[in-house]
C-alpha cells in the first residue's frame, strides 16, 4: 500500500513538472522564432538627456529637477503607427515598451500614481493605448517593460538620493491597516501590474530585482497572476529565478545561455535619447552582433530611444532600416532557423533550417582561396550566394568516406559583386538532412 501511494505521488509530481516544462515551451514557440525586437526606452530623461533613472541614483541631477523634465515632455509628434511600419518592414516580431523605469513615472494613466504621461507631462495624455493599438494592428507581439523599484515611491526603500518633500502626493494609496511600509509598496505593484494586464501582453520584461530577494517583491506570487491574468505571457529572467527566458545585455555572451534567451543592446551607449552620444555602433557592427546572436539559437533585441515629442532620431532610424535591408536580402537564414554548428565545423557563425536539409555559412570578410567546411557527412547538393544566387563549386578533399571520415568540402570564393557589404551568406543545400561527423578521428585500417 505504502508503495502503491509513494508511485502514485512520484507520478503526480513528475506529471506536473513535466506538464509544466511542456507548457513553458509552448509558451515560448513563438519567441524562439522571433529573431529580432525592438526595445523602446521613451521617457522624461529625454528631455535633459541624461541617464534615465540612473542619473538621480548617481546623484547627477536632483529629484526635483528630474521630474521637471515632465514639463517639457510633449509626445507632440508621436505616432505609434509611423513606429509600428517602421519595426514591421525591418522584420522585428516583436517591441518592448518601457511602461515605467525606475523614476516611477507611467506612461499609462494608472489610477495608482499621478506620475504619469496624463496628469504629470506636457503630453497630456496616454501614451500606452494607441501604443498597443498600433503593434496589435501590425499582428506583433506585445512587450512591457516595467521596473519592480519605484524610487519616487514614499514606502520604497532603499534610494540613494533625497527625494521631494510630499512626495505622497503622487501616491494616492488607501489606508492598510497593521501594513508596513513595504507591504503597501508591493500591493502597489500587484495593482499597477493587474492594471497593465487589461492590455494582455504577450511578456513583461522586468528590471531592478536586484534591490530586493525574490521573497520581498513575492516573485513566486507575480508570475502566478500574471499567468492567471494572461496563460500565455512569458516573462523575462529578472523576475528572480521565475523567469522564463535570459537576456543579457550590451556585450555579446561568449557561452551561450542555456534554453531561451535574447540579447538586449544599445545603438549608441545610453538607452534612452541622448542627443550628445554620438558614438553610434557602425551598421555593419550591429548587422554582425545580429548574426552571432541567431546563429547561437538568440533573439536580438535593438534598443531606440524616442526623443521627447515621440520622433525617433535619425541615426536610429538609418541603422534600423540598413538591418531591415540586410534581413530582407538574407530572410531564408533568419527565419524559420535554428542555431547553427558546433564549433570546429566552420570558422563563422552558421544557421540551420528546422528540417535540417540547409546549412547557412555566414561570412563576415572576404575569403581566400577557398572556403572551407568540415565534417559534413550528409551529401551536399548544390552552394550558392543568398542576394545574388551566384553559384559555387565546391568539392570534396581528404577524409577516408568509407571509414566515416568525411574530410572537407572546399567551396570556391564568391565573385567580388557577390559579396555582401556586411555579412554574406552561402545556402548549402543538402540531399537528406545533416549528418556531422564528430569524432576524434581514427586510424584508417583499410585503404581503398
Amino acid at each position: 500500500m505504502v508503495k502503491k501511494l509513494f508511485l502514485s505521488l512520484f507520478s503526480l509530481v513528475f506529471f506536473n513538472l513535466y506538464s509544466q516544462n511542456d507548457l513553458t515551451n509552448d509558451r515560448l514557440d513563438w519567441f524562439k522564432d522571433a529573431k529580432l525586437g525592438i526595445f523602446i526606452h521613451w521617457g522624461y530623461y529625454g528631455v535633459n538627456g541624461i541617464t534615465e533613472s540612473w542619473s538621480m541614483y548617481h546623484k547627477r541631477i536632483s529629484h526635483t529637477d528630474y521630474l521637471k523634465q515632465g514639463e517639457q515632455f510633449t509626445a507632440s509628434n508621436y505616432n505609434p503607427e509611423q513606429w509600428l511600419d517602421l519595426f514591421d518592414r525591418i522584420g522585428a516580431k516583436y517591441v518592448v515598451l518601457t511602461t515605467k523605469h525606475h523614476d516611477g513615472v507611467a506612461l499609462w494613466d494608472t489610477k495608482y500614481s499621478s506620475l504619469n504621461t496624463v496628469k504629470h507631462a506636457a503630453a497630456k495624455k496616454d501614451l500606452l493605448v494607441p501604443f498597443v493599438n498600433a503593434v496589435r494592428n501590425k499582428g506583433m507581439k506585445l512587450g512591457f517593460y516595467y521596473s519592480l523599484c519605484d524610487w519616487s515611491h514614499p514606502d520604497y526603500s532603499p534610494v540613494t538620493f533625497e527625494r521631494i518633500k510630499n512626495v505622497k502626493k503622487f501616491y494616492p494609496q488607501k489606508e492598510q491597516k497593521n501594513s508596513s511600509p513595504w507591504e503597501r509598496f508591493v500591493t502597489f505593484n500587484f495593482n499597477q501590474l493587474e492594471e497593465l494586464s487589461a492590455y494582455k501582453p504577450d511578456l513583461y520584461w522586468f528590471d531592478g530585482d536586484w534591490e530586493h530577494k525574490a521573497e520581498e517583491w513575492k516573485s513566486a506570487e507575480i508570475k502566478k497572476s500574471l499567468l492567471k491574468w494572461n496563460p500565455k505571457v512569458i516573462v523575462n529572467s529578472r523576475l528572480n529565478e521565475y523567469g522564463d527566458y535570459k537576456t543579457p545585455e550590451q556585450g555579446v555572451p561568449i557561452v551561450r545561455p542555456e534554453g531561451a534567451w535574447e540579447f538586449c543592446m544599445t545603438m549608441n551607449d545610453n538607452w534612452g535619447y541622448f542627443p550628445s552620444d554620438t558614438n553610434y555602433k557602425p551598421i555593419a557592427q550591429i548587422i554582425r552582433t545580429f548574426v552571432e546572436v541567431i546563429s547561437t539559437g538568440g533573439n536580438l533585441l535593438l534598443n531606440i530611444g524616442p526623443k521627447p515629442d515621440g520622433t525617433i532620431a535619425k541615426e536610429q532610424v538609418e541603422r534600423l532600416e540598413a538591418l531591415g535591408q540586410w534581413i530582407q536580402t538574407h530572410k531564408e537564414a533568419v527565419y524559420n532557423t535554428e542555431a547553427g554548428l558546433p564549433y570546429g565545423h566552420f570558422y563563422g557563425p552558421t544557421m540551420l533550417s528546422k528540417d535540417h536539409k540547409k546549412l547557412y555559412l555566414c561570412l563576415f570578410d572576404a575569403p581566400k582561396n577557398y572556403i572551407q567546411l568540415k565534417g559534413i557527412q550528409t551529401k551536399v547538393k548544390s552552394i550558392k550566394v543568398l542576394g545574388s544566387d551566384e553559384n559555387l563549386t565546391f568539392e570534396r578533399n581528404g577524409g577516408a568516406a568509407w571509414n566515416n571520415i568525411p574530410g572537407i568540402l572546399r567551396i570556391s570564393v564568391p565573385s567580388e559583386k557577390s559579396l555582401n557589404p556586411y555579412v554574406t551568406i552561402l545556402e548549402v543545400e543538402l540531399e537528406k538532412e545533416l549528418v556531422l561527423y564528430r569524432g576524434h578521428g581514427n586510424a584508417v585500417e583499410l585503404n581503398m
